[in-house]
C-alpha cells in the first residue's frame, strides 16, 4: 500500500468513526430514539433511528463499537417500536406499521403533525 492509499484510508477511517459519534452522542439510551438534528429540543425521526440501526453492524465490522453493546442498542430500538403505542390517535407512533416521520425523543410520540415516513418502516 502506498502512502497515498495508506492516507486515504486514514482519512476514510476518521470520516466513519466522526460520522458514527453522531449516533452514539444523539441516542436517548433509555428507547433507542435518534435525535434528527442536533438542535435544542429536536424531535427524533423514523429516518435517524434507521439509519442508527442500519449503522450498528457496520460499526462493529469497524472497530468502533463491541458487539454487545451494538446488539443491546439495535434490540432498544426494535422493543421500544414493537411496545409503541400504534392506532388512529393523533399522539400515536404509528399504525399499521408505519411510524410518523417525528417522534418526541422521550414518549416516542408523534409529533408537529407530521406524516407518516415511507423512508425507514420497521
Amino acid at each position: 500500500m502506498n502512502i497515498k492509499s495508506l492516507t486515504t484510508a486514514v482519512e476514510l477511517n476518521m470520516l466513519q468513526r466522526e460520522s458514527f459519534s453522531y449516533f452514539m452522542h444523539e441516542t436517548n439510551e433509555e428507547n433507542g430514539l435518534v435525535v434528527d438534528k442536533s438542535a435544542p429540543d429536536w424531535p427524533a425521526s423514523i429516518a435517524a433511528v434507521g439509519l442508527a440501526f442500519a449503522a450498528y453492524p457496520i460499526t462493529v465490522e469497524r472497530d468502533f463499537i463491541g458487539r454487545e453493546a451494538a446488539v443491546r442498542r439495535a434490540l432498544k430500538i426494535l422493543r421500544f417500536f414493537r411496545n409503541s403505542p400504534q392506532g388512529p390517535e393523533s399522539d400515536a407512533s404509528g399504525h399499521h406499521g408505519f411510524y410518523y416521520h417525528f417522534l418526541d425523543m422521550q414518549t416516542g410520540r408523534r409529533i408537529w403533525r407530521c406524516e407518516y415516513s415511507t423512508i425507514s418502516c420497521t
